[in-house]
């Protein structure tokens, strides 16, 4: 079956294009965004490609507008893709009436507990639909595939390189929610979404990961910043890189005094993350 993408909006950006779409989802059962940056020499040539998860009540815009990753992505060669941070619209009671879980609060998981299971299925939409779409549809090439993220993303972007290690060739995050079994934001996203099991939240926690097992195919590439007002009761970085530690998975995790939680932070440093995935995509496996 052939996906319509309806093009809501193209501007021209550092001689590449930054584009908006919309589509009906197979997976999630309504209409999703999402948004690409295709460099200058898209066309040319098969080119690397980023996908970026947004925070908490953020949108398929929110990276776009506000990180300056354009101009990076330009001189790089590199394709960007970020999309909306859950479906909209689905008529679940009170989905809109919380800021920490429901519209704009999907954690990048599949919801197994009712009603949040028929529509909230992020997992499965990155990582497959949208996966394919921008496989398909764009020139991008299938072996240089990378995922990072901020807060909510981040906690997304390394659980999902940790559940499809055979997917992502790089992962970096900025400010993720590192450990969210141990914090209120993901216990109760987590205990709306998986139900009350401990076990089935620790399936998506990045250091509960790490302590099962699980291991990255790159280094993951961490930035946080000491000033954030989150970074002690939320996010929890030094519980992923103590599991890192404790398991043999490197890590890269740097602190920043000073830096807070914003896009100001994220601007500041998305040279550096651009630049470790441009690294680790362009590194020959073969």
């Amino acid at each position: 079956m052939t996906i319509k993408l309806e093009t809501r909006s193209q501007h021209r950006c550092f001689g590449g294009i930054q584009s908006y779409y919309q589509h009906h989802s197979e997976i999630i059962g309504l209409p999703m965004r999402f948004s690409v940056y295709t460099p200058p020499e898209a066309g040319e040539q098969r080119l690397p490609v980023l996908f970026f998860l947004a925070g908490l009540t953020c949108t398929e815009e929110t990276f776009m507008i506000k990180a300056g990753a354009q101009r990076y992505a330009a001189e790089l060669g590199l394709v960007l893709v970020s999309m909306d941070t859950s479906p909209r619209n689905t008529g679940i009671p009170g989905e809109a009436d919380d800021w920490e879980f429901g519209s704009g609060a999907g954690f990048y998981l599949d919801a197994t507990e009712a009603p949040w299971s028929r529509y909230f299925r992020m997992e499965s939409y990155i990582t497959r639909e949208l996966h394919d779409i921008i496989l398909n549809r764009f020139p991008v090439d299938p072996e240089r595939v990378g995922i990072s993220g901020h807060s909510m993303g981040g906690h997304g972007a390394l659980t999902l390189a940790l559940r499809h290690p055979g997917l992502y060739r790089s992962v970096s995050a900025f400010a993720p929610i590192a450990a969210p079994t141990h914090c209120l934001w993901g216990q109760k996203a987590f205990s709306h979404y998986l139900g009350e099991s401990p076990e089935n939240w620790r399936k998506h926690d990045a250091t509960a990961l790490i302590e099962a097992g699980h291991r990255l195919l790159s280094i993951p590439f961490i930035d946080q910043g000491l000033d954030d007002p989150f970074l002690a009761e939320q996010l929890h970085p030094s519980y992923f890189e103590a599991a890192c530690q404790h398991a043999g998975q490197p890590v890269i995790l740097r602190r920043h005094a000073g830096y807070d939680h914003s896009y100001f932070f994220i601007s500041t440093f998305i040279e550096d993350h651009l630049r470790h995935h441009h690294s680790q995509l362009t590194i020959d496996h073969r």
